[in-house]
């Protein structure tokens, strides 16, 4: 595992994975939000965002975690493990909650944001309905490479990261 994308509904805890297992596999985490987002929520322009993803994917170890379906693809094709965060919407809710309670809206650590919106929540109810499916295709379509974790709920987040942590001292 050096080159992991991380993804799922927002709240379901994409970046604290991230950070994670960047910290127990020593590689450099992204966060798609900081790339993407200015301080001001102005967001790049597709293209520019997606040639940064193409350079981003080139190196030989990356966490990126992130969504933008429309430049999954990228991450996909170039990912030698993905992780779906596949977790319901009340647990991605009660996430984007805990979250606002510690962060307040805007900006924290890391360039990531804290923003919410109706669209926003609408999105996150709906995102099983929608977007899974669309998630999905990518999947079996880009990272057909890449080994595939689909993890349902976080004490299922938490096994995973007991399991790469005993195997990364086991290579030690």
């Amino acid at each position: 595992m050096r080159r992991i994308a991380v993804i799922g509904c927002g709240g379901s805890g994409k970046t604290r994975l991230a950070r994670r297992l960047g910290a127990l596999l020593d590689v450099p985490v992204i966060h798609l939000d900081a790339v993407y987002y200015d301080s001001a929520w102005n967001a790049l322009p597709q293209e520019k965002f997606a040639a940064l993803q193409e350079e981003l994917v080139a190196a030989p170890a990356w966490v990126i975690d992130g969504n933008y379906a429309s430049t999954l693809p990228i991450r996909l094709k170039a990912a030698d493990t993905v992780v779906f965060l596949d977790l319901p919407w009340w647990t991605c809710l009660w996430g984007i909650a805990q979250r606002q309670w510690r962060h307040d809206a805007g900006q924290h650590d890391q360039g990531v944001y804290n923003r919410i919106t109706w669209g926003f929540v609408r999105y996150v109810l709906g995102y099983r309905r929608r977007m899974r499916p669309r998630v999905e295709r990518l999947l079996a379509e880009h990272a057909r490479g890449a080994d595939v974790v689909v993890l349902r709920g976080r004490r299922a987040v938490r096994r995973f990261l007991t399991q790469v942590a005993r195997a990364t001292r086991a290579h030690a």
